[in-house]
């Protein structure tokens, strides 16, 4: 095993480190949204992709060499790395999109781990010290390199970011264990009876899915756990961390409250959202859409980045008190996200989130809803806590979410949140 480099964040050599984000997942419990992209491709926040965030994070940390693993629908996902995130080639810095390739066989990837391991190839192409593995589908912040600088303090082999999360949620993620020192002596992936954090009950340590690995460890781990074959699942949260604690390996938790993000207030700390489903989608969305939010998107110190065509800035019109039958005419928007490009034609929106090219015709009233791009709401239409996917035009005096039982037949209704699919034709 090659000597470990020295690293501080303030002084020394920055050692060579390679980030691998997993974006191949097919995000089956945020259906219909993920019926025709990949999860990490499913719009967040008016403008951005759920992949701009893990991106941002590791640009902003300084972490320049990123290779994006990618499987199910990934043509959206590859057209947004393509066009948008371009990085400097002369200062050999890139985010390179991996389609799967059968290197190893005639299988899709078969877990998180065997992802990788199919392609082991651009690990041992780019030999770094260390290797990053992060998920390419939570909505956060973090600077990577006070994980980096945890993992080298510890001496670990492996470091896992963590965070307490409530016992009642803890059930949908992989739960860790850890000794006074931080080290994990034992991990659960998704148990049915999550292990309480001593002296907070209530309250367990999850697995963020966020890794980072000595580079040889993890080449050794992945060779060993593709020798398993059928006995394992080929997963990190399943298979590579549990056997790792189990052979007394050197792996630690990293507390995700102590990261400090520049200019971020304190409200922020600790904020990690995983939109894996409807109803977490729609309360991240909504959160970035409060007065005062959780999650600051204009934080000038740690910029949110992404891709986007060239479009006008939002256009609010008219100002006609008169309007029709006593009915103001006024395009207004209140507590709400308006993407480039949107026009509020003398409709109204409230505590919603619009997408490039959204239309709001007159009379029409937008209330706690996301609609992507190039949505087109008809005149005197009604719409309330729903989540209208790219490019639907919906008829004038048309009712979305005001009829509970009228909207279970005709649309995809998931914890009282009508979601209506990409290109859907209103009959």
């Amino acid at each position: 095993m090659r000597p470990r480099p020295k690293f501080s964040p303030h002084r020394g050599p920055f050692p060579h480190v390679l980030s691998i984000v997993l974006a191949g997942g097919e995000g089956k419990r945020l259906w219909p949204l993920t019926a025709d992209r990949a999860k990490p491709a499913v719009p967040m926040g008016g403008r951005y992709r759920l992949i701009d965030f893990v991106l941002s994070n590791l640009v902003n940390s300084g972490l320049y060499k990123i290779k994006v693993l990618t499987q199910y629908m990934s043509d959206s996902l590859n057209t947004h790395l393509a066009r948008g995130w371009r990085l400097s080639a002369m200062l050999d810095q890139y985010v390179e999109a991996v389609p799967a390739q059968q290197r190893r066989g005639r299988d899709w990837f078969k877990g998180s781990a065997d992802a990788i391991y199919q392609s082991l190839n651009i690990i041992t192409d780019e030999n770094p010290d260390f290797v990053c593995v992060f998920g390419g589908d939570h909505v956060y912040k973090m600077d990577v390199r006070q994980m980096l600088d945890f993992h080298l303090e510890t001496e670990s082999e492996c470091t896992v970011a963590a965070i307490p999360v409530p016992v009642s949620e803890a059930s949908s993620f992989g739960i860790i264990e850890v000794d006074e020192q931080g080290r994990i002596v034992s991990f659960h992936e998704k148990p049915q009876v999550p292990v309480e954090i001593p002296g907070r009950p209530g309250w367990a340590l999850a697995s963020m899915g966020n890794y980072i690995f000595t580079s040889d460890v993890l080449i050794d781990e992945l060779r060993r756990d593709a020798e398993a074959m059928a006995k394992s699942q080929h997963d990190f949260g399943r298979n590579i961390l549990p056997d790792m604690v189990a052979q007394k390996r050197r792996v630690f938790a990293y507390d995700f409250m102590r990261n400090q993000i520049p200019g971020a207030p304190e409200r922020e700390r600790g904020y990690w959202r995983d939109v894996g489903t409807i109803a977490a989608y729609y309360a991240a969305n909504m959160d970035l859409v409060a007065v005062t939010p959780i999650f600051d998107l204009y934080n000038p110190r740690w910029p949110l980045r992404t891709w986007a065509n060239s479009l006008p800035p939002a256009k609010f019109v008219f100002h006609d008190p008169s309007g029709e039958g006593g009915h103001p005419r006024i395009g207004f928007a209140t507590d709400s996200l308006i993407s480039e490009g949107c026009i509020i034609s003398g409709g109204r929106v409230d505590r919603s989130v619009l997408g490039p090219r959204v239309r709001v015709n007159s009379f029409a009233h937008v209330e706690e809803s996301i609609l992507n791009e190039g949505v087109d709401v008809g005149r005197h239409c009604k719409i309330r806590r729903a989540i209208i996917d790219k490019h639907v035009r919906i008829p004038p005096h048309t009712e979305i979410g005001l009829d509970p039982e009228a909207d279970r037949r005709r649309f995809h209704v998931v914890d009282g949140i009508v979601v209506i699919p990409k290109n859907h034709v209103f009959e």
